[in-house]
């Protein structure tokens, strides 16, 4: 004892006491939806945690075959062994979305338009986000993280800042005392162009991503997901790697 209270009373710095003490490990859950956000928020939690746990969560969505294709290989890629993927089928029962109701076309993109597109899944990521939470409390995860984008989006409600922030207090007030995990939202504020950008300076795998909402072999090209993806990648002076009907 009296030989490590010497050492102890040496160090003069924080960061001399942090290399002596053994590190605590970070755990974070990654909802990885296998488009392009989630795949550059992936990435980032790569860089700032020590192990992930990759959540894929399927609605009944029309590509949700090529979407969990895309979740695996992004798990592959970053390595991820430990993998949760669920299905909330009865967002499709309820419907009210043309994701899930093949009897509602899929809109083409209208960028100018200020209004929700057909494609909003009614509350989607407030189910995402409490399977999240179910399982980060549960392998002790500290952090979710969630590739939300607000401001170059379609508008989409769920995918504001605000609903991140009330979301972070329901998980304060319905956790155990002991529980923190924290909501991470890494690219809500950027432009697409920005997160292609990212992405090809961390060297994220866009080429095993998949955005588009109606088709499975080769994206349409049309729909707002495709159309804002293609914008993107223009922007950022790069070329996007998936094929285009």
């Amino acid at each position: 004892m009296g030989g490590s209270t010497e050492v102890i009373e040496s160090i003069d710095t924080v960061e001399e006491l942090a290399v002596l003490l053994p590190r605590r490990t970070s755990l974070a859950v990654c909802l990885v939806s296998g488009g392009m956000d989630s795949c550059v928020t992936a990435a980032i939690a790569n860089e700032e945690n020590d192990e992930l746990g990759f959540l894929h969560v399927s609605y009944g969505q029309r590509t949700e075959a090529r979407e969990r294709r895309a979740f695996e290989d992004l798990a592959d890629f970053f390595q991820v062994s430990r993998r949760l993927a669920v299905s909330i089928e009865h967002l499709k029962a309820i419907g009210g979305s043309s994701l899930t109701d093949r009897e509602i076309p899929v809109s083409e993109a209208n960028l100018e338009s200020r209004d929700i597109p057909t494609s909003y899944v009614p509350f989607r990521n407030a189910h995402l986000l409490s399977i999240a939470t179910s399982w980060a409390e549960i392998i002790g995860a500290n952090r979710i993280y969630i590739g939300a984008v607000t401001e170059d989006s379609s508008g989409y409600p769920d995918c504001r800042p605000e609903f991140y922030d009330a979301f972070q207090q329901t998980i304060e007030a319905g956790t155990k005392p002991e529980t923190q995990i924290e909501i991470v939202t890494p690219v809500i504020y950027m432009r697409k162009s920005e997160i292609v950008k990212r992405g090809v300076e961390l060297g994220a795998p866009l080429e095993l991503t998949w955005s588009c909402y109606q088709a499975e072999h080769a994206a349409c090209g049309r729909c707002d997901s495709c159309v804002l993806r293609l914008r993107a990648f223009r922007e950022a002076g790069a070329r996007d790697p998936i094929r285009y009907a």
